[in-house]
């Protein structure tokens, strides 16, 4: 678990929040993974977004055959679901909750989300950024 995350809210403006790390995994079969994005839903502050950054020359070495501009269609997905609404189809409609479970759910894709993990935060959408910063961008 990361260092600046708490088990326990040390004051009371700290809330619940939960993330799952977005990786790509080119061949289901190999268990190897990239990770490419951070995905966090925190009920009390009514949030839920995703950061994520495609290293390309990165992805060309990783995983050749891969066809990037669907991948990027599919990452931008994420971006429209957590907003919400009729752009997301039937999933942008849902709740900011089902929403976030939806996103997050189990599968064998080539983009996956990781475990859930859940943290205290005062601020969302600053934990988001430090979660992509360490988990995303730590080697760039």
């Amino acid at each position: 678990m990361p260092l600046f995350l708490s088990t326990k809210p040390t004051m009371q403006e700290n809330h619940l929040f939960e993330y799952a790390v977005i990786r790509v995994v080119p061949q289901v079969e190999r268990e190897e993974y990239i990770n490419v994005g951070v995905i966090l839903y925190c009920k009390q502050q009514q949030f839920l977004d995703a950061r994520w950054a495609l290293n390309e020359n990165l992805m060309a070495l990783f995983a050749p055959g891969l066809n990037l501009t669907e991948l990027k269609q599919n990452l931008c997905a994420f971006d429209v679901i957590c907003k919400g609404g009729p752009e997301g189809g039937p999933i942008g409609m849902l709740d900011m909750a089902s929403r976030f479970r939806w996103l997050t759910a189990t599968r064998s894709t080539i983009l996956q989300p990781s475990s859930v993990h859940p943290g205290y935060t005062a601020d969302a959408a600053a934990t988001l950024d430090k979660l992509f910063a360490q988990m995303v961008l730590r080697g760039e």
